[in-house]
């Protein structure tokens, strides 16, 4: 299964945000491991370099973004999906160039802690947790509604 990790799950890891890093690190694990194949949308990147040279020094967040980049496959941002996200019904663009650049890349489902902001997105959104559950219980993931 191809996903893409929203921004959120990873700075859950990055920060030790609780009590989201557990969630956040079997996700990590699993697309180490090859389990899931996992994308981070470009945005992603330079977010988190950004975030993390707040609190970091530039060498540490730049080691933090290099270790992303050889854990996940880079989901790309041009104007193909700049140009589907803001003609999108998503009322965030951010978001929408998320998912649209999910979308162009052929992944199967957005994990997010914010699954409300995906309700019109061409890619369906789980949380972690849920995310999880349906791998552990081996169910039929949900098809996207009509």
């Amino acid at each position: 299964m191809r996903i893409l990790v929203d921004t959120n799950v990873v700075l859950d890891l990055l920060l030790a945000r609780k009590p989201f890093v557990s969630d956040a690190t079997r996700i990590f694990t699993m697309v180490e491991r090859g389990s899931v194949e996992g994308f981070l949308c470009a945005t992603t990147f330079t977010t988190i370099d950004y975030l993390l040279e707040q609190s970091l020094s530039e060498r540490e967040a730049r080691e933090a973004v290099r270790k992303l980049l050889s854990l996940f496959e880079v989901a790309s941002v041009n104007r193909v999906i700049l140009t589907a996200a803001i003609e999108s019904s998503m009322r965030d663009f951010e978001d929408a160039v998320l998912a649209h650049s999910a979308n162009h890349s052929g992944v199967e489902r957005i994990v997010t802690r914010n699954t409300s902001d995906f309700s019109q997105s061409p890619v369906i959104a789980v949380d972690p947790p849920e995310f999880l559950a349906q791998l552990t219980d081996s169910t039929t993931l949900r098809e996207p509604k009509d």
